[in-house]
C-alpha cells in the first residue's frame, strides 16, 4: 500500500513528506541540515544527545526532530536564536562532563563532538569541568574504551544490537555515573557475546571506542558503512 503523503512548512519553506517520516526525515529529504550526534541513518532513533531539537508553532516546548513524527499542516523552525543557544549549551555541557582533551585523543580532526563545537564557533565554555577519574579498558585484543571520551549517544549499543545481533553492549547507572558496559558490566576481553567485528567502533562518533596502534588524529571511521548494512538488511526482509 502506497505511503500517505503530506506537506508541511519547514523554515518557511513548503516541504513534501510522507505519513511515518520524522522531522529530521522529512528535513534532510529537503536539503536541510539539522545538527545530531546520536543518530545514524540505519539506527533506530533514540533521541538521546537532544542537539536535533526543533520549534513547532503553537507548541512552547522543544521537539526532537529525529524522534517526532512529521504531520500535514506542521510548522517546524529548524533555526532559530534559542535553538541556537539551546545546541550551545548542550555541545558545552557534553564537553565538560568527561575529558575531552581533543589534543592528545586518537579521534582528533575525525571527531562528531569536535566537529560540532567548531561549526558553533565553541572555544570556551561557561560551565566548571567535571573531570572525573573513568577507566580506560585495554583488555580487548583489538580495540579499546576510553569511558573519559564517551558521550552516552548508544550509537555503540545500537548497532551491536541491530546490525550484528550480538546485544554486546548496555548502558548502566544514571545522569552522571551512567556508562556504557560490554555483557552485563565485564571487561570487554572477557565478553564471550563479542564477534570481534568492530561495527561498534566505526558508530562510534568520539574516541571512546577506538582500534588499538591508533596515534592522535588517526582513529578515521567510516559510518557510511553500518547504514549502508542496515539499509541492505531492511531491503532483505
Amino acid at each position: 500500500m502506497p505511503q500517505k503523503k503530506i506537506s508541511l512548512r519547514i523554515d518557511g519553506e513548503l516541504v513534501n513528506a510522507v505519513e511515518g517520516q520524522t522531522i529530521l526525515d522529512a528535513t534532510r529529504a529537503s536539503g536541510k541540515s539539522i545538527p545530531t550526534l546520536c543518530f545514524l541513518e540505519g539506527l533506530s532513533p533514540v533521541g538521546a544527545c537532544r542537539l536535533c531539537m526543533v520549534e513547532v508553532s503553537g507548541i512552547d516546548r522543544l521537539f526532537p526532530a529525529c524522534t517526532t513524527p512529521a504531520q500535514d499542516g506542521m510548522a517546524v523552525a529548524t533555526t532559530s536564536a534559542r535553538l541556537s543557544r539551546y545546541r550551545r549549551m548542550t555541545i558545552e555541557l557534553l564537553l565538560v562532563e568527561r575529558n575531552h582533551v581533543c589534543a592528545v585523543c586518537v579521534a582528533n580532526g575525525h571527531c562528531e563532538l569536535q566537529t560540532m563545537a567548531y561549526n558553533m564557533g565553541i572555544t570556551s565554555v561557561r560551565f566548571a569541568y567535571n573531570f572525573p577519574r573513568l577507566p580506560v579498558d585495554l583488555t580487548h585484543p583489538r580495540f579499546v574504551l576510553d569511558h573519559n571520551r564517551c558521550i552516552l549517544c548508544t550509537r555503540c549499543v545500537r548497532t551491536c544490537a541491530e546490525i550484528e545481533g550480538a546485544h554486546v553492549w548496555e548502558m548502566i547507572s544514571r545522569g552522571i555515573h551512567a556508562r556504557i558496559v560490554p555483557d552485563l558490566n565485564q571487561k570487554w576481553g572477557d565478553a564471550r557475546t563479542c564477534t570481534n567485528c568492530g561495527k561498534c567502533v566505526q558508530a562510534c562518533p568520539t574516541g571512546a571506542l577506538a582500534e588499538k596502534g591508533k596515534a592522535m588524529e588517526e582513529m578515521v571511521r567510516s559510518t557510511t558503512a553500518i547504514t549502508s548494512l542496515a539499509h541492505r538488511r531492511g531491503a532483505a526482509v
